[in-house]
């Protein structure tokens, strides 16, 4: 027999020579096979099942190793896709409390800048009414003098120079 005859084949030829076999007269599904070829079929087909059965093994264990590194993969692919999407609303929860906090900082500043401005003005209105009447108060106090040298003058007899000139 060929050696390099897969069992399939083996098993194929031994079912030919089965289903081709004389039947047996009065037998009743009874045939006459060669018994010398198909001991030798069924010989190589159990020499060759170890190594079949072997390689079937080491094709279902590469199958599973596959697929369990497959779904190790997929495992770790969906753990960082989850990190990054959990990281991505992190950092856009962030963002959103940095701008919040920014915008209540800028209107805080608007309304004391406001606020300041007000109390400036205010500093400034008070001044400037009390300069008005210290300023008032001076004058009112140098027309007061000037109005009692006047008549301290006259009771003197004392002209003003420009009278005297002429």
């Amino acid at each position: 027999m060929n050696e390099n005859q897969g069992i399939l084949e083996l098993i194929e030829m031994l079912y030919t020579m089965i289903s081709d076999a004389w039947g047996v007269p009065l037998g009743q599904d009874k045939c006459l096979v060669d018994r010398e070829k198909a001991l030798d079929l069924i010989e190589e087909i159990k020499a060759q099942l170890p190594a079949e059965m072997a390689e079937a093994k080491r094709l279902v264990s590469a199958r599973d190793e596959f697929i369990r590194n497959a779904k190790k993969e997929a495992e770790s692919v969906r753990k960082m896709a989850e990190d990054r999407a959990r990281k991505m609303v992190e950092e856009q929860e962030v963002v959103r409390a940095a701008q919040a906090r920014a915008e209540e900082l800028v209107a805080n500043a608007d309304n004391k800048s406001r606020e300041l401005r007000r109390a400036a003005n205010e500093y400034v209105a008070e001044s400037l009414q009390s300069a008005e009447e210290s300023v008032t108060q001076a004058l009112e106090l140098i027309r007061k003098s000037r109005g009692r040298f006047r008549s301290a003058a006259g009771s003197m007899n004392l002209q003003p120079k420009e009278q005297r000139q002429q």
